[in-house]
């Protein structure tokens, strides 16, 4: 007897065959290139990334390690990469692109941006958001991250969510750190220029939720060509602790590094030292500080920044 599950299930493997087929991952030859899915996954990842070695990228593609490595010895034997010594484990072996491996990477890049560019060209821009929130629901409810099993989720903002991530901000840095009103109008100003220049393409946020209540958000807009800017990043007291700050941060570096950024930045302050231990885990470095007067107090303001 068929069952809800089982319904769902054939509604789901309905999508990926219309998705896989619309986004041409069943050709041979991803984007018009002798490379198939995998391989230029690789490429992706080694020309966006840093210091990355086997082990790194075949944990953050989950590729067999057999078949990782073969791969990576075809790309050798081509001169699309190669290997060196790791400055922080001997035993590691850092990948890098050669100058032929990025000049074969490029124009799929290019090919793959304009393929989906021209997609998107071909609906309004009130349906490109409703895609692009789609798809960062998809992502959040298929995480098998641990605040999904606490019964937190990830999703786009909905009416009244900028209004609840002002307030928050507001509410909470003046109980734990004494910060005046000022602070509240300046989260009330970054909220209103990320409605204002929203582009689905390049900015993006996420709220986070138990049950039907607001517990976190984060922010990432447009700085430039290749920066962006993590903002507005908070998780309410009830669930520290359970995950949710650095599953936001990761959600914004993977969504900076799928974008096309190259930088990604944040300001903060010297005294939010659970927020500076969660972007440091991550890979951010301090990178400038400086001593200001702002929100009723003496602070230290920290510029951090992650390579992507």
């Amino acid at each position: 007897m068929e069952t809800a599950v089982d319904r769902r299930a054939a509604a789901m493997r309905s999508f990926n065959r219309f998705y896989t087929r619309r986004i041409g991952v069943v050709r041979d030859g991803l984007l018009q290139s002798p490379f198939s899915l995998a391989e230029v996954r690789v490429l992706y990842e080694l020309a966006h990334r840093d210091n990355l070695t086997a082990k790194a990228l075949g944990a953050e593609l989950e590729l067999d390690a057999g078949y990782l490595s073969r791969l990576i010895g075809d790309f050798e034997r081509r001169g699309l990469i190669t290997r060196t010594a790791s400055k922080t484990d001997g035993r590691q072996r850092q990948l890098l692109l050669t100058a032929a491996g990025r000049r074969a990477f490029a124009p799929l890049d290019r090919r793959a941006h304009d393929e989906i560019a021209q997609m998107l060209r071909k609906l309004p821009a009130s349906d490109q958001k409703r895609l692009i929130e789609a798809m960062h629901s998809i992502e959040s409810l298929l995480s098998l991250e641990d605040p999904a099993a606490k019964g937190i989720v990830l999703r786009p903002p909905r009416p009244g969510d900028m209004g609840w991530v002002v307030q928050r901000h507001g509410e909470l840095y003046a109980e734990e750190y004494g910060y005046d009103a000022t602070f509240e109008a300046l989260v009330a100003e970054i909220v209103a220029d990320f409605v204002r220049r929203f582009d689905p393409a390049r900015d993006c946020c996420w709220i986070a939720e138990r049950g039907r209540e607001a517990v976190g958000s984060v922010f990432v807009v447009r700085q430039s060509r290749t920066i962006a800017k993590l903002r507005l990043f908070i998780v309410d007291p009830a669930v520290r602790g359970s995950g949710i700050g650095a599953r936001l941060v990761d959600e914004c570096i993977r969504f900076a590094r799928r974008a096309g950024y190259r930088t990604l930045i944040l300001w903060t302050q010297s005294e939010l030292l659970a927020a500076r231990h969660l972007y440091e885990r991550a890979g951010f470095k301090r990178v400038a500080s400086e001593r200001h007067q702002s929100f009723g107090h003496d602070l230290v303001g920290e510029t951090w920044e992650l390579q992507l």
